[in-house]
């Protein structure tokens, strides 16, 4: 895939992503849209190693040079960024039957806005600061390590009540798919570099497996380049080896503050 230095579509939506848990929001529900009524996309990939997203071309789409970013060629090129945002725009212009999203008029509605703001303000905030201290920051901070994994492990117990009961997070009886599933589906998915195990989390990880059945999820994780990293497949080699390595530091980090499990 050639580098990016533009917009290259000129109808249509033109989606700016990278494979991450906030890219797979806007490529599943591209994907969701797609089989559903027929809505396509151009895709390139933005590669954030390399700092694509900090370029000018890119930063007038995103002035906060992050992705996933969409362009809507039919809506007179409306540049929309933020994950959460994509979800909501592209529904309330793309899913006139409302099959991926919930009628404004109907409580589910705003049950699905609370959980979506739930996970953008918790679950990846905190899910984001493990994989940092964790794996990125040169120094290993023990009270930050053990301050982050103890929130995500909080809120994903939370997640596991309300998915104790319910195939899916927001609608009518046992829920709908919708996009308060796709916000989170790219989080759950990278768990396993927290050094979380989902078994933990028995609700959350049979949503996962039901979730993961739709093709269309499949093809939204393949989006730009496949993935095949999933905590429902156990890790092998030296992914497996560093993860055990990690959870050690973890496991050391809590007893040396007196973590103890609690949600919420």
């Amino acid at each position: 895939m050639a580098r990016p230095t533009g917009l290259i579509a000129s109808k249509g939506i033109e989606l700016l992503t990278w494979n991450t848990p906030n890219g797979y929001k806007a490529s599943i529900l591209l994907e969701e849209l797609k089989e559903a009524y027929g809505l396509q996309y151009t895709t390139q990939g933005i590669n954030i190693l390399q700092n694509i997203q900090k370029e000018p071309w890119f930063t007038a789409i995103n002035p906060n040079g992050r992705i996933p970013a969409i362009v809507d060629h039919d809506n007179g090129g409306l540049a929309v960024f933020e994950g959460n945002a994509i979800l909501s725009y592209l529904t309330r212009r793309y899913d006139p039957d409302h099959r991926l999203s919930f009628a404004q008029d109907d409580d589910d509605y705003t049950r699905a806005e609370s959980w979506i703001g739930w996970q953008h303000g918790g679950v990846s905030p905190y899910q984001g600061q493990v994989n940092h201290f964790l794996r990125y920051a040169k120094e290993k901070i023990p009270y930050a390590i053990q301050r982050y994994v103890g929130e995500t492990e909080r809120v994903y117990g939370v997640l596991d009540a309300r998915l104790k009961d319910r195939d899916y997070i927001v609608g009518p009886d046992r829920g709908k798919y919708s996009i308060a599933d796709i916000a989170l589906l790219g989080w759950v998915n990278a768990i396993d570099f927290t050094t979380v195990s989902l078994d933990q989390f028995p609700a959350v990880k049979a949503w996962l497996a039901r979730c993961w059945q739709r093709p269309a999820v499949q093809r939204g994780f393949s989006v730009p380049s496949p993935s095949s990293s999933s905590p429902l497949k156990p890790q092998e080699g030296e992914a497996a080896e560093k993860t055990r390595e990690l959870k050690k530091l973890v496991d050391q980090a809590k007893e040396q503050y007196g973590y103890k499990y609690t949600s919420p």
